[in-house]
């Protein structure tokens, strides 16, 4: 197999504010704890501070739900040394039917590979998966798309979630179970029996998004370790309520901080990835089964029709820490709380926000894990490489949009006798305009915009016509 690496700023659209990260971080230090490499990762380890105490109740919650979800051999190993004292690498993603798009399983393996890296290295680490279930963008994980034969097929599971449920507790259902059978029917077709085993035991009826999710993962990255996480469970919510209480106490300072920051990262050119106002606060809070946003205004509170003083909603923080859940900025703090990370693996846009939750960890946690990039990965069947060949294109030509890439390949098509004509004819013009220019500009230099307009003018005609003759070959 043929494999090449690329940089991240060869990849199309990546965000300003991530590959300045990667590839400048000086001029953005200001926003990240650490740069992104293995030895800061190394010396955020040193600077560790996750109690005892929390650790023995985070590995006890963590090791039930692994073992519900089928967790094997080398993810109880796993779970034994995150309770004896390694450090976790930590990435995450919403529940996605069938697993979601393939970049889940690339964090998944970038967390694996990294965490098996500082072990080698002499620092035990273990992997872990966030799985997103708190979440209630249904839209989001009720559908997946495949390839096969070169057609695209998607498998879709019914919309409806106006009540905002997390999509952790939405059932599948019967058509949940079916179409599992159906596309487990598929990749026995392509020879992927084991996995068509996988998916049909994990998503079948009586799962909900989350529990088939878990599952599925469990068995694909069982010789791997990779431990799950659930945050959805009440005991998670439970250790996380001091956290949950400081945010509230501190949510002045921490929202003028976030409006601040904000306009630092917009001076310094880039975007705030997410939106903070005047009313924001960092927190949801579950209200029959809905997942409602909190706000604030002076000292009162609200989510949906309920509204509370500060004091009594901090106190309800302590006596029900289930009903609350941590916003997009908010939830890696949280995350980092419940776990001993050193570092996190992301997306691009993950990685960009987080420099907007840089000031809630600073302030809240004191710490903040090293934030690496996920591996990505663009897959190159064999039909489609074959073109390539033929066409001596790249997939940089490819990713440079159709019209480029139309242009290059009818180029290309020109081959032979007829090519090297096109060569040698278009070699001559150009000198020949390029010497009856000179005597032009001699007579009057005022001409000289126009003789170089000219001159461009023929070559995209001479260009365009090779293309149009490549496209008639």
């Amino acid at each position: 197999m043929d494999c090449r690496a690329l940089a991240f700023s060869q990849l199309p659209h990546q965000p300003k504010l991530f590959l300045a990260y990667l590839e400048k971080f000086e001029s953005v230090k200001a926003f990240y704890a650490h740069p992104p490499t293995i030895q800061a990762v190394t010396q955020a380890s040193r600077k560790l501070d996750y109690p005892a105490e929390r650790r023995r109740e985070v590995a006890a919650i963590l090791g039930k739900q692994n073992t519900e979800l089928g967790a094997g051999t080398e993810t109880q190993t796993n779970l034994e040394r995150l309770a004896n004292g390694a450090v976790a690498v930590v990435s995450g993603q919403q529940v996605g039917l069938f697993g979601g798009p393939a970049y889940a399983a690339y964090k998944a393996l970038t967390a694996i590979q990294i965490a098996e890296e500082l072990t080698r290295g002499g620092l035990e680490a273990v992997p872990v998966f966030w799985m997103a279930t708190e979440d209630h963008d249904l839209e989001e994980v009720r559908h997946t798309s495949w390839f096969d034969s070169g057609k695209l097929i998607r498998y879709e599971l019914p919309d409806g979630n106006e009540a905002e449920t997390p999509v952790g507790w939405i059932p599948l259902g019967a058509e949940g179970g079916r179409l599992a059978q159906e596309a487990a029917e598929l990749l026995e077709k392509d020879g992927g029996e084991w996995l068509a085993q996988y998916l049909a035991e994990s998503y079948k009826a009586e799962e909900t998004y989350g529990s088939a999710f878990g599952k599925l993962f469990a068995r694909l990255f069982a010789q791997q370790g990779l431990i799950l996480m659930d945050p959805l469970d009440a005991g998670l919510h439970k250790v996380a309520a001091p956290l949950y209480q400081h945010a509230l106490a501190e949510r002045d300072v921490l929202n003028e901080r976030l409006l601040q920051r904000a306009k630092e990262l917009e001076r310094a050119g880039f975007d705030a990835q997410v939106k903070v106002t005047s009313k924001s606060t960092l927190l949801f809070r579950f209200e029959n089964g809905a997942r409602q946003v909190v706000t604030a205004s002076n000292e009162n509170f609200r989510a949906g029709e309920k509204s509370w003083p500060r004091e009594k909603l901090t106190h309800l923080t302590h006596t029900e820490p289930e009903k609350f859940s941590p916003n997009a900025l908010f939830r890696p703090v949280v995350q980092d709380y419940l776990l001993p990370t050193v570092a996190f693996i992301g997306g691009a846009a993950e990685l960009s926000y987080i420099a907007q939750s840089e000031v809630v960890y600073q302030h809240l946690l004191g710490r903040m894990p090293v934030m690496l990039p996920r591996a990505g990965f663009t897959l190159i069947d064999a039909k489609a490489g074959k073109l390539l060949r033929k066409y001596e294109l790249s997939v940089e030509d490819v990713w440079a949009g159709s019209q480029d890439l139309r242009h290059k390949m009818e180029k290309q098509s020109v081959t032979g006798s007829l090519a090297k004509d096109f060569d040698n004819d278009q070699k001559e013009m150009g000198e020949m305009l390029e010497k009856l220019g000179k005597k032009i500009e001699a007579l009057d230099p005022t001409l000289k915009g126009t003789v170089e307009k000219t001159k461009e003018g023929i070559e995209f005609h001479l260009d365009k016509l090779r293309r149009k003759a490549g496209a008639a070959l």
